[in-house]
């Protein structure tokens, strides 16, 4: 499944437009998602659907029960917002979910009617809040889901290294043969040297050199 091209190529310039997706039968039940938007927009907060659920959306679905969010929220407001979560059937998973919030950047709550976890993490970087200002609200379903663009996303696969982001990178730049790359390097390029880890790039790069690889032959 490929979602409709993301908007501008430019380095940095976006908007907030609607595109439209398929819903894999992989991702969590709408009625949790569904909850999570309107969460969020009851308490005027502005975020992003990111992890898998992003992953499956833009590039390639896969199995993913999980659900990760990345939200732009002051920390005097941390407690009324997570308190607002319980009409929307979210609850803390841990006790003392505001000094952990404090210590980690990351609420860990629970939405009891669908039982699925989510983690809310707590933007307070340059790029996760330009990240969160371009977000793309993307229809899939009867819902409307705020993403991010496919750039962004292979960014923040990039810096969490895993297996599993690799291979969702993968997919990201096979769904999305148009990608930014200028924005996708200097971003990992910054992240690579502020964590001192070198593998964060190099790791990319042998990546994009495979998917040119792939492309060429096609």
């Amino acid at each position: 499944m490929q979602m409709a091209r993301q908007g501008s190529e430019r380095d940095g310039s976006a908007s907030s437009e609607f595109t439209v997706a398929k819903k894999p039968q992989t991702l969590p039940p709408e009625a949790t998602l569904g909850a999570l938007v309107d969460w969020l927009r009851s308490e005027d907060v502005s975020g992003l659907i990111i992890g898998g659920i992003a992953a499956s959306l833009l590039g390639r679905p896969r199995l993913t029960r999980d659900v990760d969010v990345l939200i732009l929220l002051e920390e005097h407001r941390w407690e009324r917002f997570l308190n607002a979560g319980a009409g929307f059937g979210f609850s803390p998973r841990i006790d003392d979910p505001l000094v952990f919030a404090r210590r980690a950047r990351v609420l860990l709550v629970h939405h009891k009617p669908s039982d699925v976890d989510i983690d809310i993490s707590l933007a307070g970087l340059p790029f996760e809040e330009e990240s969160i200002a371009q977000v793309r609200w993307t229809k899939v379903g009867r819902l409307s889901l705020p993403l991010p663009t496919a750039e962004n996303l292979i960014i923040m696969k990039a810096i969490a290294h895993r297996p599993q982001d690799m291979a969702d990178i993968r997919a990201l730049l096979d769904a999305n043969p148009r990608i930014n790359l200028r924005r996708i390097r200097r971003w990992v390029k910054e992240f690579s040297r502020v964590l001192d880890s070198p593998d964060i790039l190099s790791d990319l790069e042998n990546i994009l050199r495979r998917s040119r690889i792939r492309r060429s032959r096609r």
